[in-house]
């Protein structure tokens, strides 16, 4: 049987599955399941320069397949993470990547140059789903040449592994995979919640407190595989798909179409064993691999 280890722009993983940030807490979360270590990889709430509380509630409400929510990125902070969180990860032996986000350009290079700097951080994940505070608040994910310009200030002095997380809230997903591979990104995740709204009819107000929110479960599942089949086409970077998977045969879906490795968020709400399972399925008789030679 072949092994499950894979390299993923650098980050090396002792299979391709991988916790989804924002669904895992600080990697503590499902512990009553299976250790960190056990998975490729953890990638953790995203992480901003300062604390952050969030948004107000509610923060999150069920849709027909699947989930909304608008927890409003909140964390612990750089300090908090580093002194707090990182140390109890790095004892566990988890294979940690950081999700880092800013809202200006100069707070994405300050964390990534700060998170370079830890051995227990294997990789940065870069959140671009985030608004532009000096560009009129348009997401840095969603125009290519900011994009690009964002990707390569960081590249620059990023001396980790760069993933870039791309949003799914844009015409042509391959344009921005393109940029942000242009830019110096080493590996791409994909995709990030689409943006959603659900109204009480009773109180004709928003279900969450903010208005609007970001959609995941199995509802977004088929937009996130066709966004990973024409990202994967489009770039000669490894594609990290995620979106929707809520069982080992949806996982399989996002490696068909072209994904080296898989992230599971909301399915682990419901089944907290479900990447387990997605390992075993992949380790389980004839290798996944041997049956897809092209992959």
């Amino acid at each position: 049987m072949k092994s499950l280890a894979v390299d993923i722009g650098g980050v090396r993983m002792k299979n391709p599955v991988v916790l989804a940030s924002g669904t895992c807490g600080y990697g503590e979360v499902y512990t009553d399941f299976y250790a960190p270590a056990d998975v490729g990889a953890i990638v953790t709430k995203g992480i901003s320069l300062q604390p952050r509380t969030g948004n107000p509630t509610p923060r999150m409400a069920e849709t027909p397949a699947g989930m909304l929510n608008s927890i409003g990125l909140e964390n612990v902070g750089l300090a908090g993470f580093v002194r707090e969180k990182l140390p109890w990860l790095m004892q566990r032996r988890a294979t940690v990547v950081v999700n880092f986000f800013g809202e200006t350009e100069g707070e994405y290079i300050e964390l990534a140059e700060a998170l370079s700097w830890h051995d227990g951080v294997v990789g940065l994940e870069m959140n671009v789903s985030c608004p532009n505070i000096r560009e009129g608040g348009i997401e840095f994910g969603t125009d290519p040449v900011c994009l690009e310009r964002l990707v390569a200030a960081v590249r620059g002095v990023c001396k980790k592994p760069l993933w870039v997380k791309l949003s799914p809230n844009v015409s042509d997903i391959a344009v921005l995979a393109k940029a942000a591979v242009a830019g110096g990104a080493d590996a791409l995740c994909l995709i990030n919640t689409l943006r959603g709204m659900v109204i009480d009819i009773e109180t004709g107000r928003p279900a969450l407190g903010s208005g609007m929110g970001g959609l995941s479960g199995p509802a977004i599942r088929p937009v996130a595989v066709a966004m990973v089949y024409q990202a994967a086409r489009s770039v000669d970077v490894p594609v990290v798909g995620m979106g929707g998977i809520s069982s080992p045969e949806d996982a399989m879906q996002f490696f068909l179409a072209g994904a080296k490795a898989v992230q599971v968020g909301t399915g682990c709400f419901v089944d907290p064993l479900l990447p387990i399972k997605i390992i075993r399925h992949l380790s389980s008789g004839r290798s996944f691999f041997e049956d897809y030679p092209h992959l």
